[in-house]
């Protein structure tokens, strides 16, 4: 898109080229402690980043320059200037895209790092599927001493977000050859748990072999669908018609019209209304996450017996939920 189509793009390019930090000192010198957190975290068990002779993980490289929440002396506002033009312009949602580093000598404990940021490069005007805006891309060159020991390009696409239609169907479970036979028995409005053939033991979600005894045979048991709430959450946000519950007491119940589009109309329902995941303890002794329905959200407490109710949803197919039982809703 050319500069006379797209003055914004030309406005931001701009500040190519021009600092973004200058002179950045690493908070702390590279460390055999931090070393090691991050070899946990990862589960990195090279023997290269341990002992006297230990040497830095290379994709540690962006650790030794952050700033932490108190940031680094080193920034010359440019970013930020350029930030605000786009969140002017109403690219307020931002977007890590992706990052580029490259390594040229491993970092050792002792090491203390400075480095230099650049405006690498604004792109033209795009639009992509969360909406139109712009890729900015910056570039940090870190050395140790005189020594440029690698540098890391990082790009971020700062955007307007596209309007979307909302989303009110439920997304289909994901079906494999593991968890087939489950599904097919919800389809049947059956809830079947795994039994390993040696042991006995009952499991769910199912696998291809008993977590237990590592048998690989087994066979099926009907639940009885009676369970108690083990645990659960509520889920406010994001909001989302897909999983929220009609208006209780117009909750058309079981046997009744139970699809999507039957019940947001006329039952109530509030766009994105809190709704209840629940673990489930069933009586088989496995547990399982569904929706707890039946009873406003604030009255779900832990240990309130419910009752497995399959319905079937538009896009979905048919789902086991939990209904509470009796009058304890």
């Amino acid at each position: 898109m050319s500069g006379e189509a797209d003055p914004l793009g030309a406005r931001l390019r701009t500040y190519e080229g021009r600092a973004a930090a200058v002179g950045g000192v690493g908070k702390d010198p590279v460390n055999t402690p931090m070393i090691r957190h991050w070899c946990e975290a990862m589960g990195d068990t090279c023997a290269t980043y341990r002992g006297p002779d230990a040497t830095a993980p290379p994709t540690m490289l962006q650790v030794w320059t952050m700033g932490g929440l108190s940031g680094h002396d080193g920034r010359t506002g440019a970013y930020d200037e350029l930030l605000a033009l786009l969140d002017e312009s109403g690219c307020t949602s931002v977007v890590a895209t992706d990052c580029e580093q490259e390594y040229l000598r491993p970092l050792r404990p002792g090491d203390q790092v400075t480095f230099d940021a650049v405006i690498e490069s604004v792109s033209g005007r795009k639009s992509t599927k969360l909406g139109t805006g712009y890729f900015v891309t910056t570039r940090m060159d870190v050395r140790v001493g005189a020594d440029l020991v690698g540098t890391h390009r990082f790009r971020i696409l700062k955007y307007a977000p596209a309007a979307r239609e909302p989303r009110a169907r439920r997304p289909r479970p994901v079906i494999n050859r593991d968890n087939a036979g489950f599904w097919e028995g919800v389809a049947a409005h059956r809830l079947l748990v795994q039994r390993c053939v040696d042991c006995g033991t009952r499991r769910h979600p199912w696998l291809p072999g008993c977590n237990a005894c590592g048998c690989l045979d087994w066979d099926t048991v009907e639940a009885s669908g009676e369970g108690t709430v083990y645990s659960y959450v509520v889920m406010h946000h994001p909001p989302s018609t897909a999983f929220s519950e009609p208006g209780h007491g117009a909750d058309p119940g079981p046997g009744h019209g139970t699809s999507d589009s039957d019940r947001d109309r006329g039952s109530g329902t509030r766009a994105g209304s809190p709704y209840v995941v629940g673990l489930i303890e069933l009586a088989e002794g496995v547990r399982m996450l569904s929706n707890v329905v039946g009873v406003p959200p604030d009255r779900v407490r832990i240990g309130l017996p419910v009752r497995v109710e399959f319905r079937a949803y538009e896009d979905a197919g048919v789902l086991p939920v939990f209904r509470v039982a009796g009058d304890e809703g």
